[in-house]
């Protein structure tokens, strides 16, 4: 099974997104993650990506499908694939119905985790780890038992984001918005998109998930 999963930061994609891969063994491309990988390893392609960051220019659709295909060659054609953050335009969501078809490959679901944006910014902006084990925190919904003392390790140093407050946040939003805009419809007209609460408690969004996708 092939699936895109859409979501802005925030909205549990990558918490969703672990879980196939631990439970239906699932492999996430994430284009970001591909491209750091294929620079640092000085692949042909990582080579062509790193001398257009470069020169301070976009990565081109030609280069970020050759990633895509690349991946996609390596794995076993009875892999399921998560696609994140990828595909952003309608030339791109074109070019992943060539590289899906020319793979005897087919797109099954289209899922996006729907958010209030006031709701995740509290979500968010709340959010702060333990500086020396990483455990995670909340202001609102998940505080140390002991105030000020990491329940897990027993630090006392926290930590937050520097970029999780309320403008970037918005900001990043709007960026989403802007992005899934084009693909949307797209999809939609095939029927694959799918819709689920994120701002659900996390079992629920795995119930619902689970739902659409089917049997294992």
């Amino acid at each position: 099974m092939n699936i895109i999963l859409l979501g802005p930061p925030g909205a549990g994609k990558g918490t969703q997104a672990s879980r196939l891969v631990a439970e239906r063994g699932m492999v996430q491309l994430s284009t970001g993650d591909m491209l750091r990988a294929a620079v640092k390893a000085g692949t042909p392609i990582g080579l062509k990506a790193k001398a257009v960051m470069e020169a301070g220019e976009l990565v081109s659709d030609e280069i970020v499908s050759g990633l895509i295909g690349e991946q996609l060659d390596a794995l076993a054609p009875e892999t399921g694939v998560i696609f994140d953050g990828y595909p952003r335009t309608a030339a791109q969501a074109e070019s992943l119905d060539g590289l899906l078809a020319s793979r005897n490959r087919t797109l099954d679901r289209v899922i996006e985790l729907e958010v209030n944006e006031d709701a995740l910014v509290e979500r968010i902006t709340g959010r702060f780890t333990c500086a020396k084990c990483g455990e995670g925190y909340h202001d609102t919904f998940k505080r140390p038992k002991v105030d000020g003392v990491c329940d897990v390790c027993g630090s006392t140093e926290f930590k937050r984001r520097p970029d999780d407050n309320e403008e970037t946040v918005r900001t990043r939003m709007a960026e989403y918005r802007a992005k899934t805009a084009p693909i949307l419809p797209i999809y939609e007209a095939r029927g694959l998109v799918a819709r689920v609460d994120g701002m659900a408690p996390i079992a629920d969004v795995e119930t619902s998930i689970e739902a659409i996708l089917g049997p294992k």
